[in-house]
């Protein structure tokens, strides 16, 4: 299969052929005194990292426009999976922003919050034990539940199937069974579990004490350029508190971090809004673990995944088994409000139903996708405004041409350059009695699956920004193969606490 182009904004091609490195970066100790850190031994069972101290840090959003960050240039090498890409920086506060994040990346344990296409992600050294525990301790997330290992190229990630006693005998220590998928998908939404090899350079918390990790290659410019300017692998779940709806934009992250952290990379809202789909093409059959930005059919149609199978409903690990991927054990994607999920084939909701739902309530809100009228059809005594908006696309200015152009091919990183708005909330007030409903919030994602998905966690959020009581969401069909909707529908059943 060829290899495939990379194609970017002001890229210049360069046809050489270059080889990795194969001498295995000296990994940074452990820092002697960790400041606000408790270092419990990992524990097989739910543990959380706390911090001893109920110190806070300034946490300061950085802008960086990708780009502005310099010329990009891709070129072709006979020894790996995809083509390898560089960057000739310019100077200028874009850059000033990213070197101060890779800085604290490579020598603090502070983890850094930063833009993937899927959602903000928060990264620390994937080396270090002491980093690592300071990314559970910031989401107060479980210490068994393992961390998705980020890398910015395919010679990392050799590497790290190494290990430290690694030899270069010739041999490619990448399984056979995930080259096609790389080709296809990397860089991009898809995490792969590994072999953790004997002699693993990660720190243990990283993989939560199983013999593989996942790992991912992100389809973002920022990212990967924040990866290797830090010249460390990076370990990283979404940036917000634990239980909370993953963050799509970086007032997300300061939302729940704010005070934890010291820097977020503020790139703009993502591209996709939902996490990465987890394959595991160790066991057999292969196994997709999580839904995510890559779909079954996608999946099906590669080498060896003809016969993929679907294990995120399975609940072995309900019965005290380690999860084998991030968000298949804990509660995820939760706002503060109550959410009331509506499955497709459901009626939209009345009057009678909201008042027997809200139960003393004051404010709704409302997530409208395929069919349900503005404000649910209720008597509207004033809005904002009239119009009905959809906001969860590109923005115009910044249209992407489509790949399916004569005589044009796009990389994956080419979307990664487009910026996406946040969802836009409508307030309205009855003209009639509701009893006990004051006011409400509406927010139409529109009928787009993608759409959709890049706005969920947005919705769910700014409707929590409102101060709403209770979220009405209106679910989107999940049973016609499209993977995309199966993510969207896995996490809203995960935050919803009412399904009907």
């Amino acid at each position: 299969m060829p290899t495939p182009g990379l194609c970017l904004p002001n890229v210049r091609s360069i046809k050489t052929i270059t080889t990795f490195s194969r001498a295995l970066q000296a990994l940074a100790q452990p820092r002697a005194s960790e400041q606000y850190l408790s270092t419990p031994t990992l524990n097989p069972v739910a543990n959380h990292y706390k911090s001893t101290t109920a110190a806070r840090m300034e946490t300061n959003i950085l802008p960086v426009d990708p780009t502005k960050l310099g010329k990009i240039s891709a070129s072709q090498s006979a020894d790996t999976l995809i083509e390898e890409w560089d960057i000739q920086y310019q100077e200028g506060a874009d850059l000033q922003h990213l070197r101060r994040a890779a800085e604290e990346l490579k020598n603090t344990d502070t983890p850094v919050a930063f833009p993937t296409e899927t959602v903000y992600g928060l990264g620390g050294d994937a080396t270090r034990s002491s980093a690592t525990r300071a990314i559970f301790a910031a989401k107060g997330r479980p210490a068994d539940n393992p961390l998705i290992v980020h890398v910015h190229s395919i010679a990392q990630l050799r590497k790290l199937l190494r290990g430290k006693n690694g030899k270069e005998d010739g041999s490619d220590p990448m399984p056979e069974i995930y080259k096609t998928l790389i080709r296809k998908f990397w860089p991009g939404p898809l995490t792969m579990i590994m072999p953790n090899p004997e002699g693993s350079v990660l720190a243990p918390e990283v993989t939560a004490g199983l013999n593989t990790f996942g790992a991912r290659m992100p389809r973002s410019i920022l990212a990967l350029a924040l990866m290797r300017m830090s010249g460390v692998p990076v370990a990283a779940p979404s940036a917000n508190a634990s239980t909370r709806p993953s963050p799509t934009a970086a007032e997300h992250v300061k939302d729940d971090l704010d005070g934890r952290i010291h820097t977020i990379i503020d790139g703009g809202p993502c591209e996709v809004g939902v996490e990465s789909t987890v394959v595991d093409g160790l066991s057999s059959p292969p196994t997709i673990l999580r839904p995510g930005g890559v779909t079954v059919e996608q999946l099906r149609q590669c080498e060896g995944w003809e016969s993929v199978v679907v294990g995120y409903k399975d609940a072995s690990y309900e019965k005290g088994n380690k999860p084998r991927a991030p968000g298949m054990k804990y509660r995820h994607y939760s706002p503060k409000a109550t959410v009331i999920l509506y499955e497709v084939g459901s009626r939209a909701p009345s009057k009678e139903d909201l008042l027997q739902h809200v139960q003393g309530q004051k404010s709704i809100g409302i997530v409208r996708t395929t069919s349900w009228p503005q404000a649910l059809g209720l008597p509207v005594k004033r809005e904002s405004n009239g119009a009905t908006h959809q906001t969860n696309g590109m923005s115009p200015a910044l249209h992407a041409p489509s790949t399916s152009e004569p005589g044009t091919q796009h990389s994956n990183l080419l979307k990664s350059m487009i910026q996406h708005q946040i969802p836009h909330a409508e307030h309205f007030l009855l003209s009639e009695d509701a009893s006990s409903i004051s006011d409400g919030w509406d927010i139409n994602l529109g009928a787009n699956v993608e759409d959709v998905a890049r706005g969920l966690f947005s919705a769910l959020r700014e409707l929590d920004k409102k101060g709403v009581d209770i979220i009405f969401v209106e679910g989107i069909d999940d049973t016609a193969g499209n993977n995309i909707a199966t993510a969207v529908m896995n996490r809203v059943r995960k935050a919803a606490e009412v399904r009907i």
